[in-house]
């Protein structure tokens, strides 16, 4: 769940947590956004719930859980 997709989010964390440890205040420290999206599609799930992705949806997505 936590795998290495989440590494570079964790790692951002860490040097926010370590400004604020060292005195900066969280209201003070720049608003970030992410620089990237990555949509993940779980047919596996999908096909339980009933759920069928349409081929443009399939298409787009950066992987596909079979």
């Amino acid at each position: 769940m936590f795998g290495a997709p989440c590494a570079p989010r964790w790692r951002r964390a860490a040097i926010l947590v370590d400004k604020i440890l060292k005195g900066a205040r969280p209201a003070d420290l720049p608003l970030e956004q992410p620089d990237r999206f990555q949509l993940v599609l779980n047919q596996r799930t999908a096909k339980v719930l009933g759920i069928k992705f349409p081929q443009a949806l399939l298409v787009q997505a950066t992987e596909v859980i079979e």
